[in-house]
């Protein structure tokens, strides 16, 4: 397996554009608590695209939905991430402003919001999700499985180094530095959702892939 899948799941997850929500949803919280949203926010999102990787297939087959069809969805979804991202706007992202406030206002009672929405849907949502199933699909082998399972310890692990950056980060880079990163990884992204689209397009439709 190639690097692209890890290279795309960094693209869409994006930790370091969801920096400022990390800030706004821990304000108030002590070291101590802060820590611990790190670490199970990041664990949850390497459990989530390993649950995918290894059971996205046959979710798929319970429902008798095929793989073109999935993947046409999917990389649909990836292309509006992308769209978002190229606005300065996180991929996952769809919380109001009202609907922030009052996340940060329950996290300041003392409500755990590691889960929600910081992993689902900030950091993996259906963009993630979907793409790690695409991806699935392409391992030849257990060993290249696993390594899309490493990947996603791989971005487990950016997420928590970001997050335990968050405040010098965001001081280095500003709001400026923040929206380039994210759409640049845009563009990243839209590419590689064209990618998946014609793929999947192709199996749907062989007539497309005759020259």
């Amino acid at each position: 397996m190639t690097i692209k899948p890890l290279v795309t799941l960094l693209a869409i997850v994006d930790p370091l554009a969801i920096v400022p929500f990390f800030i706004l949803y821990t304000n108030g919280f002590t070291r101590a608590q802060r820590r611990r949203t790190i670490g199970v926010a990041s664990f949850s999102a390497f459990v989530v695209i390993a649950v995918c990787a290894l059971m996205g297939l046959k979710i798929l087959d319970w429902f008798n939905i095929s793989l073109a069809s999935f993947q046409v969805g999917g990389s649909m979804l990836m292309l509006l991430s992308a769209l978002s991202m190229l606005n300065a706007q996180p991929a996952e992202a769809k919380s109001t402003e009202a609907e922030l406030q009052q996340t940060a206002d329950r996290a300041a009672a003392g409500a755990s919001i590691a889960v929600v929405p910081l992993t689902i849907p900030l950091l993996t949502g259906p963009a993630t999700m979907s793409t790690v199933v695409i991806y699935a699909q392409k391992a030849k082998d257990w060993l290249e499985l696993a390594t899309l399972v490493g990947y996603g310890l791989v971005v487990g692990l950016a997420t928590a180094a970001c997050f335990a950056l968050a405040e010098p980060i965001e001081r280095v880079l500003g709001k400026t530095g923040i929206n380039v990163m994210t759409r640049l990884m845009g563009l990243i992204l839209a590419a590689l959702s064209v990618e998946v689209m014609a793929d999947g397009l192709r199996k749907l439709f062989p007539i497309l892939g005759q020259s």
